[in-house]
């Protein structure tokens, strides 16, 4: 087997999407070579044009003066482009001014690699620029003094670090994505393996989060960029799909637009509806086409018009004249405006079919909803000035602490990043409670994960479920408009079952049990710890004396934060240490 299928097979493992024979790139090189060249000729002058064009109000003479520090800290230093390495802050400062953010985040932007890569100091921004800008700077400037024994490790810690300083201040996470983009933009310079590697750390973790975030447009680019790299092949093979039918893709879209502007010409509005036609990004076709096992014309949301109205009332009242018009397919309406997505996303989502026999999307939203849509939480610097409000903000970012929290309960640094690609997927259900309640939750979600979302206790003391009204295992998954309801015991002892562990599919619920496990059964833990540490030696052919187990263990336990033997096997034990990472 070569090289690049041994990549190709790891990567689509990573990705946890199904590898087709015929996307096994024989020479990736040759496909990555079609990736365009992005300008990123920034200047000083494009920012403050920039500035001066928008209706925000910055203070002009703060962001020249940290554009000068850092100027004059990168001097001499160059990318791999070969360009100078001041056009990559540039560039992140750039994207941030689209996206509305504020003076503080546009020089912490240009200052955000002077710590890490100069000799500059978090003491010398503070002075020059103000608490909150070295504040700022110090959540995106990676640890690099901390004692890790692997590369894995040691970026679960700097993903661990941004999402602690992200949970203080939002900023921070918007700035990395930023700074990722126009990384990615510009990974054509690096070599080959760091390629790969950048994209699959981009996929797994950086576009998730952007996603949670609600920031649109640089998770569908992400997202994109990163498929490029990770596999050109199949890459090309959909874009060269879509390429050939652009023509008849657009005169379709346009004949749609305009025979939906002819209908509501006779219709009120408060103001005239807004019609815009788009196609899904590649790597979502991609996701339906190789995970749902779909050919590409059976893809119903390939095309989507997107309808863009005053008030809620108008969104429902858009939906029926659609709905007039054309045939609505079955089970394909998504109300995302009673029961908004995780990320505060808001929409009506309906596919239809029209009398050319093409089905395609329509997506209905006021022009609140769609800010919301496209900028996310980003939204609320670019048009209301920061975030209103100490309780908005606790909702939206409650997700960061519980990513942060059920990392806690473990003790695998790496945890974090397969917290983020599980938890943050782009895919969610909405299941109700019987009171009408909804609840979001990752696809795959069981009746225990459910029970764990409403209420902790509850989680512990469910003992069955119904669905529907009907009976079902603790390992039945839910799915999409289904109404759960959790049967649980009077028992006071009762508690949650180990096997728990292997059913659950958030590691919210995962954490959650193992933090109970952790407090209530210690004895237990430390005889079941140190009877699956048995078995693995046993089945390794480890072959030691009982009394030569701390010798041989020492590493692995300052490792994991563990005093003793005992601490090892209860970790072992609750599940905060994972036997397959250990054996190797």
């Amino acid at each position: 087997m070569t090289e690049d299928m041994n990549i190709s097979n790891l990567i689509h493992h990573e990705l946890e999407v199904p590898i087709p024979d015929s996307a096994i790139p024989q020479n990736p090189e040759e496909f990555l070579k079609d990736i365009p060249d992005f300008d990123d000729d920034f200047t000083i002058e494009k920012i403050i044009q920039k500035i001066l064009t928008d209706d925000k109000q910055y203070d002009l003479s703060k962001i020249i003066s940290a554009y000068e520090f850092a100027a004059k800290a990168h001097d001499g230093q160059m990318r791999s482009s070969g360009k100078p390495y001041i056009t990559h802050p540039l560039a992140v400062a750039y994207t941030l001014l689209e996206l509305g953010m504020d003076t503080d985040t546009i020089c912490a932007a240009l200052l955000h690699d002077v710590v890490e890569d100069t000799d500059a100091t978090l003491d010398d921004l503070k002075k020059r620029f103000g608490q909150d800008v070295a504040l700022l700077v110090d959540g995106v400037t990676k640890l690099s003094k901390i004692p890790t024994s692997t590369k894995e490790e040691q970026q679960a810690e700097n993903i661990r670090k941004i999402l602690l300083a992200m949970s203080q201040d939002i900023r921070v996470m918007i700035i990395k994505l930023s700074d990722r983009l126009h990384n990615m933009r510009t990974l054509k310079c690096r070599p080959l393996e760091k390629q790969r590697n950048t994209a699959l750390e981009t996929m797994n973790i950086y576009a998730p989060i952007a996603h949670r975030l609600g920031i649109r447009a640089i998770k569908e680019e992400l997202q994109d960029l990163a498929f490029h790299y990770l596999d050109p092949y199949a890459y090309s093979e959909i874009e060269n799909i879509l390429e050939n039918k652009k023509e008849e893709r657009e005169a379709f879209i346009e004949i749609i637009k305009s025979r939906i502007a002819q209908r509501f010409k006779s219709e009120e509005f408060s103001q005239p509806p807004q019609i815009d036609g788009r196609v899904k990004s590649i790597y979502s076709i991609y996701r339906k086409i190789f995970i749902n096992h779909k050919n590409i014309d059976e893809i119903y949301d390939k095309y989507a018009v997107r309808i863009i109205v005053t008030t809620i009332a108008e969104c429902y009242n858009v939906l029926g004249l659609i709905h007039d018009m054309f045939k609505p397919l079955p089970n394909r309406f998504k109300d995302y405006i009673s029961t908004p997505k995780n990320n505060m996303y808001q929409s009506l989502h309906t596919t239809v079919l029209g009398k050319e026999g093409i089905p395609f999307e329509v997506q209905i939203r006021t022009w609140d909803m769609h800010e919301t849509a496209e900028y996310g939480i980003a939204a609320h610097w670019k048009y209301k000035e920061g975030i209103q409000g100490k309780d908005k903000m606790e909702q939206r970012l409650a997700w960061v602490r519980q990513v942060i929290e059920a990392q806690q309960t473990s003790d695998d640094v790496e945890e974090i990043v397969r917290i983020i690609k599980t938890d943050l997927d782009p895919e969610d259900i909405v299941v109700m409670t019987p009171k009408g309640m909804s609840v979001s939750l990752p696809i795959n979600s069981t009746v225990i994960d459910f029970a764990y979302r409403i209420h902790t206790q509850i989680g512990h003391k469910t003992v069955g479920a119904k669905v529907d009204g009907r009976i079902v295992p603790l390992d039945y998954k839910l799915q999409t408009g289904q109404i759960c309801e959790i049967i649980t015991s009077k028992d006071p002892d009762k508690g949650p079952n180990r096997a728990w562990l292997n059913i659950v599919q958030t590691n919210e619920a995962r954490s959650k049990i193992r933090s109970w496990f952790k407090k209530e059964r210690r004895e237990e833990n430390i005889i079941e710890g140190k009877a699956q540490l048995e078995r693995e030696f046993k089945r390794h052919r480890i072959n030691l004396k009982e009394e030569q187990y701390t010798e041989f263990l020492q590493d692995d336990f300052k490792r994991h934060n563990c005093e003793t033997l005992d601490d090892f096997y209860a970790s072992i034990g609750y599940g905060g240490i994972l036997l397959s990472k250990i054996i190797p």
